[in-house]
């Protein structure tokens, strides 16, 4: 995949550069692992006229069409290793990135769009895949390209509720801390191409879809929404989700209106299990957060570090969550558990945060300002919290790395640490340190990695 990390990162005098060098490397191996591109040559196989994808082969003879739609961060390395594959057996595409991700394809058209609050381009893209799946026969084959974010870019409001009133409705819910699977409940009840009803729009058409999850514990329901899967979730749980943040007031009246649509059967209910439109669906899932955490797992023991994958489920606010991975890193020294020094503590997952200020960061980003209060002065300890994709929330930045010398630093530049956490304002803090971890797109999403270093 080729990700560096920003220079800047490594302005740290010995031996907190060398350190620095080796979470970096290791971080990389974790990149390396969940490489989109990869992962679709590897589920995606053809030999003569017969296409390998997982354990199913399909005959290239029988297909008339085969038609590549879908959304999310990784959509475009995924494009480009099905256009290697199949070449001019493709008949047409349609996929959704996140602005600023577009990769060079030849017959798959890529529309860049807004994340994580949706925007017109998104919905112009999920009407032209619409209009691409209207009139599939049983001889066609549609490949669903999914990776994370797909459930903003894939936005195709239902009848009689505007853009501008599925954005604001995003936009509460991510600022009153709602987790991701709160989140697409309320999108697949509120959307025309999620919970299934993509499957359903396909029909009869044979349909694969090739999922990069970024959703803790693969759900494939909630991963981009759940487009192919049957879906669990109701009009009643997503009314109930507005009623526990208190929204129901601070959302448009339209939205408000189609649940009460829903809730009372005047709208039908997404596709649930058993539903005859996925009889001809197959999920495959190619990279996930497990699968980059035992990477990481790996090339820190081959560098000779002690290290234990704690979870790949963790959830929560991020500060908190921060008090937790300090207290591991207090405790490795003082007791040599979990393992001993030189350790390297793994936990993946996805963290949220409550909005309160006015600043700007990102959940990672906030999770090791929270933890550098708590392991100030610890000359060995370093707290390494990234965001896969190498967007944390709406910044430039992967995440940040904090260590016992980061509340010093900042005081020798005028910054307040705890300032900063109180008005989520943790980007300009480490921008100021140096410390933000800096790659540029992945163009890969399986949410989030955090390591805590306790070196000898």
């Amino acid at each position: 995949m080729g990700i560096s990390f920003d220079n800047r990162l490594y302005d740290q005098p010995e031996p907190q550069r060398s350190r620095r060098r080796q979470a970096v490397a290791i971080m990389q191996a974790a990149l390396d692992a969940v490489d989109p591109y990869a992962g679709v040559l590897s589920a995606l196989r053809r030999e003569g006229e017969q296409l390998h994808i997982g354990e199913r082969i399909y005959d290239l003879r029988r297909l008339k069409r085969i038609i590549v739609v879908g959304a999310g961060k990784a959509g475009a390395a995924m494009s480009q290793a099905v256009e290697v594959v199949l070449g001019d057996r493709l008949t047409a595409g349609q996929v959704n990135v996140k602005a600023g991700h577009r990769l060079p394809t030849q017959r798959i058209r890529l529309t860049e769009a807004g994340h994580p609050v949706p925007d017109a381009a998104g919905e112009a893209g999920a009407r032209e895949i619409l209009h691409l799946l209207n009139g599939c026969s049983a001889d066609d084959l549609v490949l669903c390209l999914i990776s994370g974010g797909g459930s903003a870019l894939l936005s195709l409001p239902a009848e009689g509720i505007g853009l501008a009133d599925l954005a604001a409705t995003t936009s509460a819910l991510l600022r009153s801390g709602a987790t991701i699977n709160e989140l697409n409940t309320l999108r697949k009840h509120l959307e025309q191409a999620k919970g299934g009803h993509l499957a359903r729009l396909a029909q009869p058409a044979n349909v694969v879809a090739l999922v990069l999850s970024d959703v803790v514990g693969n759900p494939l329901d909630v991963i981009a929404s759940g487009p192919t899967v049957p879906d669990p979730s109701t009009f009643e749980q997503a009314w109930a989700i507005l009623k526990r943040y208190d929204l129901l007031n601070a959302v448009p009246a339209s939205v408000v209106r189609h649940l009460q649509s829903g809730h009372s059967g005047d709208t039908p209910e997404t596709p649930k299990p058993g539903d005859p439109a996925f009889e001809r669906v197959q999920n495959v899932i190619i990279g996930s957060n497990a699968i980059a955490a035992h990477a990481a797992e790996t090339a820190a023991r081959r560098a000779g570090i002690n290290t234990l994958l704690l979870s790949t489920y963790v959830q929560g606010e991020a500060r908190e969550v921060a008090r937790v991975l300090a207290a591991v890193a207090q405790e490795v020294p003082a007791s040599s558990n979990p393992i001993a020094a030189p350790a390297c503590i793994i936990v993946g997952g996805e963290t949220t945060v409550t909005v309160r200020g006015s600043g700007l960061g990102g959940r990672n980003q906030e999770m090791a300002l929270a933890a550098a209060l708590q392991i100030d002065g610890m000359p060995n300890v370093d707290i390494v919290c990234l965001a896969t994709d190498g967007t944390d929330g709406p910044t430039d930045a992967a995440g940040a790395l904090c260590d016992g010398t980061t509340l010093r630093r900042a005081a020798a530049l005028g910054l307040d640490p705890w300032a900063h956490l109180h008005d989520n304002n943790s980007y300009p803090f480490f921008a100021a340190l140096g410390d933000l971890l800096l790659t540029g797109p992945t163009h890969t999403n399986v949410n989030d990695l955090a390591f805590v270093y306790v070196w000898a």
